[in-house]
C-alpha cells in the first residue's frame, strides 16, 4: 500500500515565479524522489505506519459492519483476504481484569450455579504429606467450570443480543456451558464444533437447545467460521478463554475457595488458554497476596509457560493429549495480560501422570474427572512441587467431561504407570504342557492373567521353544519386581514392559 501524497501549497515562493515549468517539474521529482529514499530508511517509521493502517483496518470492522455487508452483497471481494477481527479479545490491546468484575459476576450468577464443594481427602493428604483439597467444579450441571462465565457473559448482554443470540467455537465445556444457560435465559445460542468433538458433547447440546454447526478438524477452523458467521448474522462471539466477562466469571472460584478453604497455602489452577488461572488469581491475589497460585498444563502443549515466560504471546504446537481441553496453542491476549505478575509457578506435567491422576481421583475420591482436571494432582504424582508438603493445598477439578472410551484407556494407561498392569515376554518349551507350566506359575505367584499371546516365527531361539507375551494384573511395582524373580529362576531372560 502506498501512503497518499501531501498536498503542495498553492502559493510558490517568490524567488520561483520565474522559473520555467520544466525546471519546476525536474526540481519536484528530484525532491520527490529524495523523500522516498529518506522514507524507506526509517524502519521506525514504518513500522509506525504500520500500527496506523491496523488500527484504521479494526475501525473500519468495528464501525462500519453494514457498509462492508453491503459491499459483499455487491459482489466486491477487495476485503476476503483481511483476517476476522474480535473486537473483545485483541492481543495487540489486551483488556485487564479489576476484581471488581468479578465481584459483580459473583453477585449476578449466586442464583444460577451450584456453590461446588472443596473438599479435604484423607488418604492422599496423609500419602504426600500436606493438607490436599479438591474444589469440584465437575459437579456443574454440565460438567465444568465454564459455566460461571458463560451464565456471566450472557447476562450482560444488550437487548439486540438477547434477541439475536450468541455464538461461539468450542469442541466441549464451553459450547455446554453456553448452550445450558442458553436456555435458561431464552437466548438463542449457536456453537460452532470441529468434527472431531466427541458425540456425546454434540448431541448435548443439540438436547439443550442449541444449533450446532460442525465446521473443520480443528478449533481454530472452527472459530474462524464463527467470527465470520457472527459478523454476517449480527451474533456476539464469545471468547470461551479471553473475554473479560467470561475471566470474571471464573474468578469466583477464587472467591469460595477463600470462603471455605479461608488459609489455604496455594491453589494448583489447571491452564489451557488462561481464562481461568486470570480470574483466580486477580480474586485471590487481591483479597490474599500470600496465596501462591501455580499454573498446571500439559508438556503437550505448553502454550502457557512459553507466553508467561515471554511477557507476550508464544503460539506452541497442540500435540494429543488425555488434557485435551488444554491443549490450547495460543492463550488469551486478555488473560495473559491480567495474569502478569500474579503467577508464581507455572508446571508442566506428563501423559503417564495425568492417567495415574484419572486413576487416583477415580479410586480414592469416586470422582470421574476429565485429563484437565485431573492435572493438579498430576504435578503432585510427578512430584513436582516437593515444596507444599506440610501446606494446606487446593486443587480445581475444572472438569468430568470426559468420553468413556478415553475413561477406559486412560484406567489402563494409569494401571501400567502404577506398576499394576504389565506385559511378560518369556520364552518357553513349545512341547505340550509349556505354556500350561508358565500360566501356573503366574497363578502361584498371585497374578492375574488379562491377555496372552504366544508367536512362533519370530524367535531367534530353535523351533522347540516358542516366544509367550502375557499380559498380566498385578498388586503393585513390588509385585511385579517378586513375578520378574521368580520366572527369571525358572526361564532365564524375562522381558519386562
Amino acid at each position: 500500500m502506498v501512503a497518499p501524497s501531501r498536498k503542495k501549497s498553492s502559493v510558490q515562493p517568490h524567488h520561483d515565479t520565474h522559473e520555467t515549468t520544466s525546471h519546476k517539474n525536474q526540481r519536484n521529482r528530484v525532491k520527490h524522489t529524495e523523500r522516498r529514499r529518506t522514507d524507506s530508511v526509517s524502519k521506525e517509521d514504518g513500522m509506525e505506519y504500520n500500527k496506523n493502517v491496523r488500527k484504521l483496518h479494526k475501525t473500519f470492522l468495528t464501525q462500519n459492519e453494514e457498509a462492508v455487508q453491503a459491499n459483499q452483497n455487491s459482489g466486491s471481494n477487495s476485503d476476503t483476504d483481511l483476517p476476522i477481527f474480535d473486537p473483545d479479545c485483541d492481543p495487540e490491546n489486551p483488556k485487564k481484569l479489576v476484581f471488581s468484575d468479578i465481584s459483580s459476576a459473583a453477585f449476578n450468577i449466586k442464583n444460577n450455579l451450584i456453590v461446588t464443594p472443596c473438599v479435604r481427602s484423607l488418604q492422599l493428604s496423609t500419602k504426600f504429606e500436606m493438607d490436599l483439597y479438591f474444589k469440584k467444579e465437575y459437579l456443574q450441571v454440565t460438567g465444568s467450570f465454564k459455566e460461571r462465565g458463560a451464565c456471566y457473559a450472557l447476562s450482560r448482554l444488550n437487548e439486540q443480543y438477547k434477541k439475536a443470540g450468541v455464538i461461539a467455537a468450542s469442541a466441549g465445556n464451553h459450547a455446554l456451558a453456553l448452550s445450558y444457560h442458553g436456555q435458561q435465559m431464552k437466548i438463542p445460542v449457536t456453537v460452532v464444533m470441529p468434527v472431531i468433538a466427541p458425540l456425546m458433547k454434540i448431541q448435548f447440546c443439540r438436547s439443550l437447545g442449541a444449533n450446532v454447526i460442525l465446521k473443520g478438524e480443528t478449533i481454530a477452523v472452527a472459530k474462524e467460521f464463527a467470527l465470520k458467521h457472527a459478523k454476517e448474522n449480527h451474533l456476539k462471539y464469545i471468547n470461551g478463554y479471553d473475554a473479560i466477562d467470561i475471566l470474571a466469571g471464573q474468578g469466583t472460584i477464587g472467591l469460595e475457595i477463600l470462603n471455605q478453604v479461608p488459609d489455604v497455602d496455594t491453589i494448583l489452577v489447571p491452564v489451557g488458554g488462561g481464562g481461568l488461572i486470570a480470574g483466580i488469581a486477580v480474586a485471590v491475589k487481591t483479597l490474599k497476596p500470600d496465596v501462591h497460585i501455580y499454573g498446571i498444563e500439559a508438556e503437550t502443549c505448553p502454550s502457557f509457560t512459553g507466553a508467561y515466560e515471554a511477557g507476550h504471546i508464544v503460539s506452541a504446537q497442540a500435540k494429543a493429549s488425555l488434557a485435551d481441553g488444554l491443549a490450547v496453542p495460543t492463550v488469551g491476549g486478555n488473560s495473559l495480560e491480567t495474569a502478569k505478575g500474579m503467577v508464581d509457578k507455572v508446571i508442566t506435567v506428563s501423559e503417564e501422570s495425568i492417567a495415574l491422576s484419572i486413576l487416583r481421583l477415580l479410586e480414592v475420591e469416586k470422582a470421574v474427572v476429565e485429563g484437565g482436571g485431573a492435572v493438579g494432582l498430576a504435578a503432585i504424582l510427578e512430584g513436582k512441587v516437593p515444596e507444599l508438603k506440610g501446606k494446606k493445598v487446593v486443587s480445581i477439578l475444572s472438569g468430568g467431561n470426559i468420553d468413556t472410551t478415553v475413561l477406559g484407556r486412560s484406567i489402563e494407561r494409569g494401571l501400567a504407570v502404577d506398576g499394576r498392569l504389565v506385559r511378560l515376554e518369556v520364552i518357553v518349551s513349545d512341547r505340550p504342557g509349556g505354556i500350561a507350566e508358565l500360566t501356573t506359575t503366574i497363578a502361584h505367584l498371585g497374578a492375574s492373567i488379562k491377555d496372552i499371546l504366544h508367536e512362533r516365527a519370530w524367535i531367534s531361539t530353535d523351533v522347540f521353544h516358542v516366544k509367550v507375551k502375557v499380559v498380566v494384573e498385578t498388586r503393585g511395582k513390588e509385585h511385579v519386581e517378586e513375578i520378574k524373580t521368580a520366572l527369571n529362576k525358572i526361564y532365564g531372560n524375562v522381558e519386562l514392559h
